[in-house]
């Protein structure tokens, strides 16, 4: 039998009154940047003090300085030395946590540069990172106390040498979610298509719901970072550029995974204006990009799908979302001690008395919910085997965006006719696994090219600006 541990995410704010800081005794309004080299492979890790640097006025909350959502892979903490008082802490994840996860990790030692941000203290502060264990629990895995006259803390702001402009603005910084989106394969004379493709951005986010409905909350502005030549890297395709701030397709050999490796370059542009978090909007028309919870996104601007695909990688940013898709290429078998997400939208626990968004649940709907799997798995072998051999004939993307169509059109039909389609329960697959792991809902951006988030999606967004806002 298998063996599912529940874990209680501390997920409900009340908490929050007890942790509250005083942002003027500990902190001034400006961002503290702590660089750092993350490094290591599949059996161990290290972290190496790089610098710290200002990185402009704080953009973040001033009232709300601790993490109660305690989401991504890594956590960090400032202390107060003398007290052990915490003034700030912030979950995230990384590149280098993927990474140690790759075939790569168990043959190479890796090398990543990584950076926290968090208001500039008045005074000595402890550092400490956090990483989850095998239960998912954090555990301690690097300190530093950081002396804010140190010789390698550089207290002077950059100065702005990169254009910006406001895409959506709705007050001070501090009060609001700041998004930046930088350019990446733009040319200098290519930057008129970059403003049309970020407002593009901000208009298929703040259309979709909660966004939508929460679109006050948010701040979004745009930075110029021409590139040499137009477009981006695309190794499994022979097309090789150097762009402005390096990002590439097919990161950890996964062609449509795109990531930039240059963080310094990457927060150095950011940082022109106020931001919580980064969009690398991408001069490209081949579909690709990702999102990693509280460090990017990366999105492709041209191609036939580009406003699900911004929709669906700020949603792994922004939130930790997990993706809820399964296919023939990533599902696999469980392993006997299955450990519940800290991910808020996916569950291995469909006890309809404990599951994590059981106030969402549809009254009368059972948990387990059924739904017509079968059929859909049948047809997804089906996609998958297409999708396969297209690739193996190198077709092109006009080709390929058709089959994607053709998947898009046959899953809207099939998971909206379904008994209890529409209804927030528990649907088996997600997270990659075909079995044991369930989402709220029958579709969802996060399962399919869909144009809604479920139930259990959108709780984890709002609790997000929440936390963000005041």
């Amino acid at each position: 039998m298998r063996k599912v541990t529940i874990l209680i995410l501390a997920i409900i704010a009340p908490v929050t009154q007890l942790l509250a800081v005083d942002f003027d005794e500990h902190f001034k309004n400006k961002t503290m940047r702590f660089d750092y080299h993350h490094t290591g492979n599949a059996d161990e890790e290290h972290f190496a003090f790089d610098e710290i640097v200002s990185d402009g006025s704080w953009a973040g909350p001033k009232s709300q300085l601790v993490d109660t959502l305690r989401l991504g892979k890594y956590f960090f903490e400032i202390k107060d030395p003398g007290t052990g008082k915490l003034l700030y802490s912030r979950g995230y994840s990384s590149i280098y946590g993927e990474w140690e996860t790759t075939p790569d990790a168990k043959k190479n030692w890796g090398v990543y540069h990584e950076s926290l941000r968090f208001p500039w203290p008045k005074h000595p502060v402890d550092l400490i990172i956090y990483k989850r264990n095998e239960n998912h629990n954090f555990e301690p895995v690097y300190n530093y106390h950081i002396k804010t006259d140190h010789y390698r803390v550089n207290p002077e702001s950059r100065e702005d040498y990169f254009e910006s402009f406001p895409v959506v603005e709705n007050g001070a910084p501090h009060e609001k979610v700041d998004i930046v989106i930088l350019s990446e394969g733009y040319t200098k004379e290519e930057m008129d298509k970059f403003q049309k493709d970020a407002e593009r951005f901000a208009d298929a986010l703040l259309s979709q719901e909660p966004f939508a409905s929460r679109k006050a909350d948010f701040n979004i502005r745009a930075v110029e970072v021409p590139s040499p030549s137009s477009g981006l890297n695309h190794p499994h395709q022979d097309i090789h550029k150097r762009s402005a701030l390096s990002v590439s397709y097919g990161a950890f050999n996964s062609e449509r995974y795109a990531l930039g490796y240059n963080n310094k370059k990457i927060r150095n542009a950011a940082s022109t204006v106020p931001y919580e978090f980064t969009v690398l909007m991408m001069n490209d028309s081949i579909y690709g990009g990702g999102g990693i919870y509280n460090l990017y996104i990366t999105a492709s601007a041209d191609n036939a799908f580009r406003d699900y695909l911004f929709v669906h990688e700020f949603g792994h940013h922004f939130a930790d979302l997990a993706d809820e898709y399964y296919t023939s290429a990533t599902s696999y078998e469980m392993n006997k001690d299955l450990k519940e997400p800290w991910e808020l939208n996916v569950t291995a626990n469909p006890d309809p008395e404990t599951i994590k968004w059981k106030e969402l649940v549809t009254e009368g709907t059972p948990i387990p919910t059924p739904w017509e799997k079968e059929k859909y798995d049948k047809h997804g072998m089906k996609i998958q085997k297409k999708r396969n051999k297209l690739r193996e004939e190198h077709a092109s993307e006009e080709v390929m965006e058709e089959l994607f169509k053709e998947q898009k059109k046959w899953d809207e039909q099939h998971l909206s006719n379904m008994k209890y389609s529409g209804h927030v329960g528990a649907f088996e697959g997600a997270q990659y696994k075909a079995k044991g792991m369930y989402r709220s809902e029958a579709n969802c951006i996060m399962f399919t090219r869909h144009n809604e988030f479920c139930a259990a999606c959108q709780r984890a967004i709002k609790l997000v600006i929440d936390q963000y806002t005041e």
